[in-house]
């Protein structure tokens, strides 16, 4: 895992998500290929394996969580890694309108499959180069995608500077239970069960493949300690981190007012 010195923050803080895995890419420089890819190859499978992975509950849970910490109407969103759209349309239907929310992906499989569905400006490009002026957005979400970052601390610094001052941050992630028997439960659903359900519901390999890659991730991510304190380091106040379930992870943070 890379690791770097950074004035505001502690030595030694990971700035990758989780280290390189070598059963998928052989370098950090390979990784952005190989994620790129895999979400193209996936596109148009994705929105059936989200639901069966979240037993249908993940739209009222995006839109419940996104009014719960303070979006709501005259506000403008950058939805950060928004692939199809998920996150997206639940902001959308909080405003009733599509035109003050933008969302964000490196990959165009998943930016096809959103424009399906969404009328909202879409736009391709990474977190750690956000194409958007200094100041522009009162909210940001990203939506169970800080495990493909390539660079923590670059991309929430990103994220810092295009939200205007008391702009809010709001990062869901899925993390690993406390509990013994609960981390042995979701390792297996995520393991064994979904990329089973993947690959019986879609006949894709690489839907398989993604759910793997999934659990992968999420087992070797970051601990919550590491991604708060990478959020403090890079200019962000009221920062905290809620886990809902033993597993739904949310993560918030105010840019400073002036």
């Amino acid at each position: 895992m890379r690791k770097a010195r950074d004035q505001d923050g502690p030595v030694g803080t990971p700035t990758a998500p989780h280290p390189v895995l070598k059963k998928y890419y052989e370098s950090e420089d390979a990784r952005h290929g190989f994620v790129t890819a895999l979400f193209d190859g996936t596109a148009r499978h994705y929105d059936w394996v989200c639901g069966v992975g979240s037993l249908g509950s993940g739209q009222f849970y995006r839109r419940w969580v996104l009014r719960h910490y303070g979006f709501g109407s005259g506000m403008r969103l950058l939805d950060v890694a928004t692939g199809t759209g998920l996150v997206a349309r639940a902001a959308v239907r909080i405003l009733g309108e599509d035109g003050a929310v933008i969302g964000l992906d490196p990959s165009g499989g998943m930016l096809r499959e959103a424009r399906k569905t969404l009328s909202v400006p879409l736009v391709q490009g990474r977190v750690e180069e956000l194409p958007f002026g200094d100041d522009h957005f009162d909210f940001l979400s990203m939506g169970y995608a800080l495990r493909h970052m390539a660079d923590l601390k670059v991309a929430l610094r990103e994220c810092r500077r295009i939200l205007k001052p008391s702009g809010r941050l709001l990062l869901l992630e899925i993390s690993r239970p406390r509990s013994a028997v609960a981390r042995w439960l979701i390792r297996v659903y995520f393991q064994k069960v979904l990329p089973l359900v993947a690959r019986l519901g879609t006949g894709s390999a690489q839907a398989e493949l993604l759910m793997r890659y999934y659990w992968d991730t999420i087992a070797e991510c970051v601990p919550p300690e590491t991604i708060l304190g990478v959020l403090r380091a890079g200019g962000f106040v009221d920062v905290g981190h809620r886990v809902r379930g033993g597993l739904l992870s949310e993560y918030v943070g105010v840019k400073p007012a002036r």
